[in-house]
């Protein structure tokens, strides 16, 4: 693939302002919510993040011939969701975390229950914005099966299940990788597919980008297991050295330090590769995958 210069940090800046202007509009009162409800729902999407899965569906969608503007809506639905998903894990009966992105999670600003509605409304909140998004009917069906299946029981919420199903006893690289693909790739490979649906894109360039999304998928997930293990607490903006505590099925714990930088750094080779049918047009997705490999150096 033909490369450009890219400067990431400029462009992602410009993307995660784009997308937390959308979701603060999203998130403004509406009649009937109450407000403390609302007020947890924005503490938890508004909060300091890099906006990696919105950022990736708009991504997508500019490398597929689409605008920022078709897909700006399915970006924030994607958002939402993920910080659904944060606010559920970080509850007692999960992995029961008191700090995320830099501040007290949810349930620690709030309180537990108003945690889990805020969670349950961002959910639901999703798929709202996605349906009622300025799309053909055909492509919003098409961006709500791809968001549901993602998140739900063969996705996210699967690999959740299984991750806390079982400690290291008879685990493997396969099962590991099936977890993650799951937990944390599902996710992902939705937020491309998203932004290429929206572009009204074609096969060759969804499987592209379906590739680059499950091999970007377990590197995020190798790294952020990495910084597990090796990361401040104050860097990484979430408690470190919890996995190990937990007898979680991780890639250090079965690798090894060492081969597991090799194993991230293998799949982020195959990523990059994956977008050679996106030509230069896919340069920003290829640094992108070159900076999650850098959050672990």
């Amino acid at each position: 693939m033909d490369t450009i210069s890219v400067d990431l940090p400029e462009v992602s800046a410009r993307y995660r302002a784009l997308v937390d202007d959308a979701l603060d509009l999203h998130l403004r009162d509406r009649d009937g919510c109450p407000d403390r409800l609302m007020e947890a729902m924005r503490y938890s999407a508004l909060a300091p993040g890099k906006r990696l899965r919105p950022m990736l569906t708009l991504m997508a969608a500019e490398a597929c011939g689409g605008t920022i503007e078709g897909a700006i809506h399915a970006a924030c639905a994607v958002e939402m969701i993920h910080a659904y998903s944060l606010i559920h894990d970080d509850l007692p009966p999960m992995d029961d975390d008191d700090l995320r992105r830099g501040l007290p999670t949810c349930h620690k600003q709030f309180d537990e229950a108003t945690a889990i509605l805020a969670g349950d409304g961002l959910l639901t909140l999703a798929f709202e914005v996605l349906s009622t998004q300025n799309q053909p009917t055909d492509v919003v069906a098409r961006c709500c099966a791809v968001l549901a299946r993602a998140a739900g029981i063969v996705g996210m919420v699967g690999g959740q299940a299984d991750d806390m199903a079982g400690g290291l006893q008879g685990d493997d690289l396969g099962r590991i990788e099936s977890i993650h693909a799951r937990k944390t790739g599902a996710l992902i490979c939705a937020s491309l597919e998203l932004g290429a649906i929206c572009a009204g894109a074609g096969s060759e360039q969804i499987d592209a980008l379906a590739t680059y999304g499950r091999r970007l998928g377990l590197a995020f997930q190798v790294t952020d297991d990495l910084l597990d293990v090796r990361g401040d607490t104050a860097a990484v903006g979430k408690r470190v050295g919890k996995d190990a505590e937990q007898g979680k099925a991780t890639y250090p714990a079965l690798l090894g330090v060492e081969a597991s930088i090799c194993r991230a750094e293998e799949l982020i080779e195959e990523a990059c590769d994956a977008l050679r049918p996106l030509g230069v047009k896919g340069a920003g997705l290829e640094a992108v995958a070159r900076y999650v490999l850098e959050r672990n150096r």
